[in-house]
């Protein structure tokens, strides 16, 4: 296996070659401590605040797309082949100030500052990614990962639409140098393994899925790391640092998402962004609660095959692919298995993964014409938050109206992601009706034995999953659907 021991990547204008550093330095870190580029800021240090936002460029099937990053969680080590632009990149060709900066001073957008460079690139991103003005709610969707404690959002959210009026962003030099900078970025890129290492720690990067394989089955002690959204917090806030990591950035066979038609075959670098837009197309619900998973930063970086290898007993899309009758294919060199999503889940943190697995592929099978789906996610906060209680339903009926097959996955009420097994069983056979609906809510308690923690107490957490069943049962009879933060909508407006 041919091994690099550098990184090429652009920052801003320069190419910048790496070697020898540590491979868990984050690229806030390095911004701000090399480069004496100040303008990223550390506010939170774990993903949340947005202060530390940057764009990163990379190619997809050969074309550069720009997205809104965390630098605090990013690692320099996975860059290998991006662009990276920071708030001090961005100008008019002429030299003026950018058209968002220049937006945000005429609307009075800012105040302390601390947070307006983080702001100015998500809003930068999402400017290069539209040719006219998108909706207000758009906007503060992808503003949702970027946190102001001085002023309203309202001159903010403004700013983007001044911005349009100022000049249009086929006229951004990063929309006008696409072509060059997709040049540059195709000239570095080549089928070699990275492998950097300070004499302590070492991170492997592998360019296709054969060479990731070979590196997981030769150091099955090491980190997986896709989207870095979770191990990133490692670093910054458990103050851990994995002695060997393997980084699956650079691996394009597996970002990937496949309609087979009859259902969607999600790869394990595949973003939720990405995810988003296939999952979400399959009902309003499921798009809904996407949009609240973590902020727009987290959903580009952060991955479905992520999510799942986590294991998090409180991670999000477990109980969406479960109910949707999702199987996951592990690869472990040149073989492959594929297990149901329900039974990967063995216990706290542990998967049906051996030493030498990794998750290669997820396969979603479409709900069948009339099943009845229901996705709730209860969090403290609407955006931007974990979730306390995540419930996805699924029924399918007979002709006569009987429930022929139930799924009720849960989030949050056990140690793993976890069917109510009871609560199914009170359904099958039965009209779905305020009875049987009744009759499962009850048979949650034999289900579930919920913790109490600082996210919610035992109590709340209980009371929470058997309202959700009557919730979905009250919906279904009334024809309507809900929004996940429990807006009613008809379903001609779903």
């Amino acid at each position: 296996m041919i091994m690099r021991r550098t990184i090429k990547f652009l920052l801003n204008d320069r190419m910048q070659t790496l070697e020898g550093f540590d491979p868990t330095l984050t690229l806030l870190d390095w911004l701000r401590n090399e480069c004496r580029l100040t303008g990223t800021k550390e506010g939170c240090a774990e993903g949340d605040c947005g202060a530390c936002s940057v764009l990163v460029g990379r190619l997809r099937n050969g074309e550069l797309r720009y997205e809104a990053i965390n630098a605090c969680i990013r690692f320099v080590a996975m860059l290998d082949g991006c662009h990276v632009v920071t708030v001090e990149h961005l100008k008019k060709r002429s030299g003026g100030l950018h058209p968002v900066q220049q937006a945000m001073v005429e609307l009075h957008g800012s105040q302390c500052g601390f947070c307006t460079p983080g702001i100015v690139m998500s809003l930068t991103a999402l400017w290069l990614g539209h040719d006219t003005a998108p909706s207000r709610e758009r906007i503060e969707e992808a503003l949702a990962g970027n946190l102001c404690r001085c002023t309203g959002y309202g001159p903010i959210v403004a700013a983007l639409g001044r911005a349009y009026e100022i000049e249009a962003p086929s006229a951004d030099r990063l929309a006008v140098e696409r072509a060059d900078v997709a040049r540059k970025l195709g000239l570095i890129a080549d089928r070699q393994v990275v492998e950097i290492s300070d004499g302590e720690r070492t991170l492997f990067a592998p360019a296709t899925s054969d060479q990731l394989a070979d590196l997981v089955a030769s150091h099955p002690d090491a980190t997986i790391v896709a989207g870095a959204t979770d191990v990133g917090l490692w670093i910054t806030k458990m103050l851990m640092r994995p002695a060997k990591v393997i980084a699956l950035g650079r691996v394009s066979e597996l970002d990937r998402i496949e309609d087979k038609g009859d259902r969607l075959v999600i790869g394990a670098l595949a973003s939720l962004r990405d995810a988003r837009e296939a999952l979400g197309a399959l009902d309003p619900q499921i798009d809904e609660m996407l949009r609240r998973f973590g902020s727009e930063q987290v959903r580009n970086a952060g991955t479905v095959g992520g999510n799942v290898a986590n294991g998090s007993p409180i991670g999000d899309t477990p109980p969406l692919l479960i109910a949707l009758d999702a199987s996951v294919t592990l690869r472990r060199g040149t073989e492959r298995r594929t297990v149901p999503l329900e039974k990967f889940f063995i216990a706290y943190k542990k998967q049906d993964r051996q030493p030498g697995d990794f998750v290669e592929e997820i396969s979603v099978p479409k709900p069948k014409p009339g099943a009845l789906l229901h996705v709730s996610k209860i969090s403290k906060r609407f955006d931007e938050d974990i979730s306390s209680v995540c419930g996805v339903f699924r029924l399918e009926r007979d002709a006569g109206g009987k429930v022929t097959e139930a799924v009720l996955a849960f989030g949050g009420m056990a140690a793993t992601p976890k069917r109510a097994a009871a609560a199914e069983a009170a359904l099958l056979g039965k009209v779905f009706d305020r009875a049987s609906a009744e009759a499962a809510a009850e048979a949650l308690a034999t289900d579930f034995t919920p913790l109490d923690d600082w996210r919610a107490s035992a109590r709340y957490r209980a009371t929470v999953a058997a309202n959700l069943i009557r919730r979905f049962q009250a919906e279904t009879a009334a024809g309507a659907v809900h929004r996940v933060a429990g807006i009613l909508q008809s379903d001609a407006h779903a």
